[in-house]
């Protein structure tokens, strides 16, 4: 099968991210943070590398959209349609994989340091196994010297499709929780044992943050210091007013 034709590529782009933007448009988001100050929305935020697993990927597409993140995407044919709904999204998209042919995408992804964007990067993907952690985030940290940070994401009770991931679409009206991670410090130029040292405890910590958020989006239960979520870079202008106006000291009727 040959590549398919750009306009058919773009139609469906388009068709895509309408489809992507109505339906996790309808979604209840709340997210709960160690630090508030490594979400990409946010003002300022330096550069970071995001991690998450390949069966949310719709949730970061829609929710942090136009937040200087760059994401790396299978060079398979499968990642056409996504690269296209990912950069009319505001995504930038660097093709490739961490496990065959990672030295091309990794390449790839160190010239992003010239546009200072973050990086995003679902290390599951393209292919599994499910959950596990290619090395290729760590070596991206420990080369680059970005800070990771692990983003579990949960939606409560989704459809799953029957793929390597068992990717999940969100139930139309459903809650969707997220739990970033502080930042991961990974030390600079880690020989091959560490890189497999780091990567097994940033998998587990993965793990662990995902099935934190499943749990909170499946029971709806509240927990401290939690926030409402909102799409796009307005959302880190939202919350900063928000934490300004809770702290600001009431005028006195003589200033």
């Amino acid at each position: 099968m040959g590549k398919m034709p750009d306009y058919l590529l773009r139609n469906l782009g388009v068709c895509g991210r309408d489809i992507l933007h109505r339906w996790m448009g309808t979604l209840d988001y709340k997210i709960a943070y160690y630090d508030p100050n490594v979400d990409p929305a946010f003002p300022g935020s330096r550069r970071r590398i995001y991690i998450f697993w390949h069966e949310y990927i719709t949730f970061y597409l829609y929710q942090r959209h136009h937040c200087r993140l760059a994401m790396l995407l299978s060079k398979h044919r499968d990642a056409d349609i996504l690269e296209k709904i990912a950069r009319l999204t505001g995504f930038g998209a660097v093709r490739g994989s961490t496990r065959r042919g990672g030295a091309e995408a990794i390449l790839g992804m160190m010239k992003q340091r010239e546009l200072d964007w973050h990086l995003t990067i679902t290390p599951d993907g393209p292919r599994g196994p499910r959950r596990r952690m290619a090395p290729g985030s760590v070596y991206l940290a420990s080369q680059l010297q970005i800070p990771i940070i692990a983003v579990g994401i949960g939606y409560d009770r989704p459809w799953r499709l029957s793929t390597w991931d068992r990717f999940a679409i969100p139930r139309p009206g459903s809650r969707a929780r997220t739990i970033p991670s502080p930042e991961i410090i990974v030390p600079p130029n880690l020989s091959k044992a560490g890189i497999e040292h780091y990567t097994c405890k940033v998998e587990s910590l993965l793990n662990r943050l995902t099935a934190d958020a499943e749990e909170w989006a499946e029971k709806g239960y509240a927990i401290e210091g939690e926030c409402n979520m909102q799409p796009g870079p307005k959302s880190g202008i939202l919350y900063f007013a928000r934490r300004r106006a809770a702290t600001q000291e009431p005028r006195s009727d003589a200033e």
